[in-house]
């Protein structure tokens, strides 16, 4: 069986594959068929109606004179029934395996004994489109590197399907808060002439006789749409980090949320804006789809309380102390002091999602903001979905002058940042905003064990097929 690690292949229903003897089409048509498809979903407003189906046939069972099918769609399952009186369509219909795609037409009928929604649709024409392979890839029991080889099949799975549908309803939710607050769209290169972040961390590829670097973020290009006086942006695409990590939340290559957002007073207006939009998200993603992930996962979706709690960094490492969890560094928190910190946090005030705040600079880009006060301590913060790491942000560092100070005192070659430190030459309004891992969100809002369950396909120091 498929361990606890694994809870969204675990759910998978199991079909296996026969041996076909040859690949082929077969169509069958005794009378003339819809020419519009309808989904097992709309089947309960289609009762006696004729309707055509497409999907796969997950289950096939057969009897001396009745033979039923289960096909599976993207908007669910429905019993499919032949009578063998016809020999023609019953011929076609021994040739299909489990999980070959097929097209039906037929009547939907009620079917009280039926568990599928009390419906069946009687079979009168039928086309295989697609054999399928003798044998199932993958077993139950085998682990998440052979489910991920095999994702056209693991794909089917309902919980995946699921996967998918939230994924697109989350980000749909996004974009409407930023369109409802003036945020604009922008696609920035992700082959770049620097690098983005830190130099120890990029792709480095050919480029016509040059080195070019994979973006580790759109991070420098959202600031000069900024300084280019586009006040609100977001991005939505793959960022690239060379990472030898091997943990479940990490993945060389990954999808990125990001926003920037110019004249703000600090980094508390940031957060305040994510929690937010954060909480417009979930909340759609709740109400399209909550009750299928308590069913397919276990899981309550409910919109989170605002505001978050927040904590500054040395109030977080001292309560770690006092938790028995010293940090082994005084600049950052682990995974573990993560997970400690968010239950207690939990526990105390209710809340699932914590900030911390004002790190210290050492630990944190270069171009974050240092504290007036404090020029040890940036203005920027984490956020934490039940222990995790879900967002860094920061106001920047916007003056020119003061850039390349921090830059320097880092030992970055200035001639390497030009590109770059040039944004803000010409004057740039005060601005800051954050990272977002969406393949993060997922893993907290589904309460999966990896990011790989709810990535399309995985990327990873040791992965880089299919």
């Amino acid at each position: 069986m498929i361990t606890t690690a694994l809870p969204v292949f675990g759910r998978a229903f199991g079909f296996g594959f026969s041996d076909p003897v040859f690949r082929f089409q077969e169509k069958v048509m005794s009378h003339t068929s819809p020419s519009t498809r309808s989904f097992a979903a709309d089947l309960p407003s289609l009762i006696g109606q004729r309707v055509k189906l497409c999907g796969f046939a997950e289950t096939i069972r057969d009897q001396k004179h009745m033979r039923f099918i289960v096909l599976r769609d993207q908007t669910g399952k429905v019993q499919l029934t032949q009578t063998k009186g016809d020999a023609g369509l019953a011929a076609a219909l021994d040739i299909p395996t489990p999980e070959s795609s097929i097209i039906v037409t037929g009547r939907v009928d009620v079917a009280p004994s039926v568990k599928l929604g009390g419906l069946e649709v009687v079979i009168e024409n039928a086309e295989i489109c697609g054999l399928a392979e003798a044998r199932l890839p993958i077993a139950e029991d085998s682990g998440l590197d052979k489910w991920i080889d095999h994702r056209q099949v693991s794909l089917r799975y309902p919980a995946q399907q699921l996967v998918f549908a939230v994924q697109t309803t989350l980000e749909g939710a996004m974009r409407s808060f930023w369109e409802q607050h003036g945020f604009r769209e922008i696609h920035s290169p992700k082959l770049m002439g620097t690098f983005s972040e830190s130099g120890a961390e990029v792709f480095a590829v050919k480029y016509f006789g040059m080195t070019a670097f994979l973006a580790q973020s759109p991070q420098f290009y959202k600031q000069m749409a900024i300084a280019g006086g586009m006040e609100k942006v977001f991005e939505i695409g793959p960022a690239f980090r060379a990472e030898p990590s091997f943990t479940s939340r990490h993945e060389t290559e990954f999808t990125s949320i990001d926003m920037e957002i110019a004249w703000i007073e600090d980094h508390y207006e940031l957060m305040e804006i994510e929690e937010r939009w954060l909480s417009h998200a979930i909340t759609a993603v709740a109400a399209a789809h909550g009750a299928e992930i308590r069913r397919l996962f276990g899981v309550d979706v409910a919109p989170p309380t605002l505001p978050f709690p927040k904590l500054a960094f040395e109030e977080a490492r001292e309560t770690l102390e006092s938790l028995g969890h010293p940090l082994r560094t005084r600049s950052d928190l682990d995974s573990e002091g993560e997970r400690i910190l968010a239950e207690h946090m939990a526990k105390t005030t209710g809340h699932e999602f914590l900030f911390i705040t004002d790190y210290p600079a050492r630990h944190r880009a270069f171009y974050h903001m240092r504290q007036d006060d404090r020029p040890d301590m940036t203005k920027g913060f984490d956020l934490l979905w039940r222990g995790m790491e879900i967002t860094t942000g920061a106001q920047r560092e916007h003056r020119y002058e003061r850039l390349v100070a921090q830059a320097t005192a880092r030992g970055y070659k200035l001639d390497a940042l030009s590109d770059y430190l040039d944004f803000f030459r010409y004057g740039c309004p005060p601005h800051g905003g954050m990272g977002v891992g969406l393949g993060r969100i997922l893993m907290r809002m589904l309460n999966v064990a990896s990011i790989r369950e709810v990535t399309l396909l995985s990327r990873t120091p040791k992965r880089l097929r299919p």
